[in-house]
Order: C-alpha cells, then sequence, then structure tokens
C-alpha cells in the first residue's frame, strides 16, 4: 500500500449532496483501513456532514458545487478538506448566541480537537476558499 492516497469527488451545492460526500468518505476510509465502527470514523463522518452542509446552506447559491479532498499520510496526518467557491469565510459565534443553526464550526472545531487534530480555513485561486481539518493517523495498513 502507497504511503500516501489521495481521494477527491465534486457534487453539487444541494441538499442531498451532504449524505453523498459522507458515503464517499466512509467508504475511502473503509478502504483506506479505518474500521466503520470505529469512534474516530463517527467523528470523521460528523465532520464531513458539518462541513458539506456549510458548504451547500452558508454560500447562498453563490458557490454551484464543492469539493471534498482527503490525503492521507500513512502512520501520520489525514487531511479532510471542503472546497467551495463563495469568498465569505466562516465565522464563529458567540456561545450565547441562541439560534437554530450556526453551531457547525463550533463542533468541527471541538470533534478535530478531541482527535488531536486542527481546522484551518484557507483561500482558494479562484477567490473562494477550503475549510480543513488534519487529524493524526495511526490505523494500519490494510493486510
Amino acid at each position: 500500500m502507497a504511503d500516501q492516497q489521495e481521494a477527491s469527488v465534486t457534487l453539487p451545492s444541494d441538499p442531498v449532496s451532504v449524505s453523498s460526500a459522507r458515503g464517499y468518505v466512509a467508504r475511502i476510509l473503509t478502504e483506506w483501513g479505518l474500521p466503520d465502527d470505529a469512534d474516530l470514523a463517527d467523528s470523521i463522518r460528523l465532520i464531513v456532514s458539518e462541513l458539506a452542509t456549510n458548504a451547500v446552506q452558508h454560500t447562498l447559491g453563490q458557490s454551484p458545487t464543492f469539493t471534498v479532498d482527503l490525503r492521507l499520510d500513512r502512520d501520520e496526518e489525514l487531511y479532510l478538506g471542503v472546497t467551495d467557491s463563495y469568498p465569505r469565510w466562516p465565522r464563529r459565534l458567540p456561545a450565547a448566541v441562541q439560534q437554530d443553526n450556526g453551531r457547525g464550526m463550533v463542533i468541527i472545531r471541538s470533534l478535530a480537537k478531541e482527535c488531536g487534530g486542527r481546522l484551518s480555513v484557507s483561500p482558494t485561486a479562484d477567490g473562494g476558499k477550503t475549510v480543513s481539518i488534519a487529524l493524526p493517523w495511526t490505523v494500519p495498513a490494510p493486510s
């Protein structure tokens, strides 16, 4: 098995694409040796759901697609990024704000930290952004 692997999928910015993104990531991670029932797999599925939901809901129809990128550096790090073409970056809401949505970044940041990882946001060449997480990866390669 290669020391570094990559996978990517581009989906329409539509609510049904959230489950497609989650399923795609789950399949790839299983292929890379992460058991489907592992706590890390549950955390990553939730992170993907939140990132994809943000890419659909908060781009205000100005990003027709979003891309999910995965990169695995075996025995080191898993990178997961969701890229859209909308220029506005996510904002962290104060904890005291009471509303039905807007907690996705808090959830993502918390899960990433709980797994020993980090969250970052970076600009893209076309004026959009990539919201990504990097998590430690110690899952042995499948036999």
